[in-house]
């Protein structure tokens, strides 16, 4: 990505927009991404998309705590409660069996749901002047570097090539990475918090019904009583969180305009927000 944005002219930031920007990434795809693969140890993919649907709240918790950010009512307190009931009804019977698998892929969970919440409202509130694209680019590079020698010392089986598992990573690579991660960059400077945060919404509803039809992953009646819960607090949260709201004026920074040209144009992100208000 990188390599293509430098045939087109296009330079990464630099200097202290630089390191912030690697740093936001190691938050949201080392700690964020990373330990939903951790977790997915103990975790059924479908289940783990349901939980991490609870970082709608972390995000509404923390803007709350950061300057400038909206204060939290009892409204939105009262949504948050609702979405823990969720999460009580799909891991309290494992808690109450003694299965541990479950409780501790909820709570390494929740902590990487921290680190994808803070990072991604960190970038949201860097003023930069770094097309979105280039910003994923360098947060995947950062975080792939940092990750190479815990890779490597990392206990693991022989990896074995086949056409299949090839097949899938450059999936990963293609539309994980290059395209989806990018998109969520671009949305996250240019769109209203509340507006990009409904992929959580659609996120848990993809992986139940694609770990039940590819894994055959177990989603009965609990599973679907906790969906309910979970999606009825995060709309709750949603509706009476207000969160609309702009970055702070003092955080945020017009960006540059791009080398001319479809490839690189892009509408202002305050006509954006405007619009979607």
């Amino acid at each position: 990505m990188l390599g293509v944005a430098r045939l087109k002219g296009i330079h990464p930031p630099s200097g202290r927009e630089f390191w912030m920007t690697a740093r936001n990434g190691l938050l949201l795809l080392g700690g964020g991404t990373g330990l939903l693969v951790v977790a997915e140890q103990w975790v059924p993919s479908g289940t783990a998309a349901l939980i991490i649907t609870l970082g709608a709240f972390w995000m509404v918790g923390m803007e709350a705590l950061l300057p400038g950010g909206e204060k939290l009512q009892w409204r939105t307190m009262a949504g948050i409660v609702i979405g823990f009931l969720g999460v009580g009804v799909l891991v309290g019977p494992s808690v109450t069996t003694g299965e541990a698998g479950m409780l501790a892929g909820f709570l390494v969970l929740q902590v990487g749901c921290l680190s994808w919440c803070f990072g991604s409202i960190l970038q949201r509130r860097l003023p930069t002047q770094a097309h979105p694209v280039i910003s994923a680019a360098v947060q995947q590079l950062a975080t792939g570097l940092v990750f190479i020698p815990i890779a490597l010392l990392a206990p693991q089986h022989p990896i074995q090539w086949s056409t299949r598992g090839s097949l899938a990573l450059v999936w990963l690579i293609v539309f994980g990475s290059i395209i989806g991660y990018s998109a969520f960059i671009y949305t996250l400077e240019h769109l209203p918090i509340a507006i990009v945060s409904t992929y959580h919404y659609v996120n848990p509803v993809v992986a139940v019904f694609l770990g039940w039809l590819i894994y055959r992953e177990p989603f009965g009646q609990r599973e679907i009583v906790a969906m309910m819960f979970v999606f009825l607090g995060v709309g709750v949260v949603k509706y009476f969180s207000g969160g609309s709201r702009k970055p702070p004026s003092s955080l945020a920074s017009p960006r540059t305009p791009l080398p001319s040209g479809p490839a690189h144009s892009s509408a202002p992100a305050a006509s954006t927000e405007t619009r979607y208000r």
